[in-house]
């Protein structure tokens, strides 16, 4: 018995490298503000489910393409897809160009991220100077600041479908396209 006591300590100290190696592997990527778990779902789920989540949300703080096809399904469907919008992974890198071309210094920071059963509730907050040009509108360097909110269903570590919302119309007032 005394043997498997003096043992203890290093099995205890191999749980953190481990758990500190898993953290450690995506540190480029944005950071939640406020992380909120069910704390009835494995841990390697929930690392699986925020990876994904850190990942499709740091290619919208930065326009790493890569970081989008890491993290999303190959058969990704957006279930809220805007007029005019490709479905699937096409459509979600047309719609960051095209937010880039209007705001070429465009970050995201992740204000929280709830994690339950295969969702994950990601709440962003959008920022930068509007200085490209959004359509037939040529920017100013009005300042961007909006808001957004994206449920992730995740399956095998990757979005597999997203619903969102933005809050378009302040970003269209900032934009100068209509009145505030």
């Amino acid at each position: 018995m005394t043997r498997f006591y003096r043992k203890l300590p290093v099995l205890a100290a191999v749980s953190v490298i481990t758990i500190a190696y898993t953290f450690a592997a995506d540190t480029s990527l944005i950071e939640p503000n406020n992380l909120i778990v069910d704390r009835g779902l494995p841990r390697a789920q929930v690392d699986s489910q925020v990876t994904a989540a850190r990942r499709y949300d740091t290619f919208w703080n930065t326009g790493d393409e890569a970081l989008a096809r890491a993290a999303l399904a190959p058969n990704f469907i957006d279930k809220t897809l805007p007029t005019g919008r490709s479905q699937g992974v096409a459509g979600a890198l047309a719609a960051s160009r095209f937010m880039r071309l209007a705001i070429p210094d465009l970050r995201c920071e992740i204000e929280q991220m709830i994690v339950a059963n295969d969702r994950v509730v990601t709440h962003l907050r959008f920022r930068g100077h509007f200085t490209g040009h959004f359509g037939q509108l040529q920017g100013q360097g009005q300042t961007v600041n909006f808001i957004a909110t994206d449920i992730y269903r995740v399956a095998d570590g990757r979005i597999a479908e997203n619903w969102h919302i933005e809050d378009n119309l302040t970003l269209q007032q900032q934009l100068g396209r209509i009145a505030e």
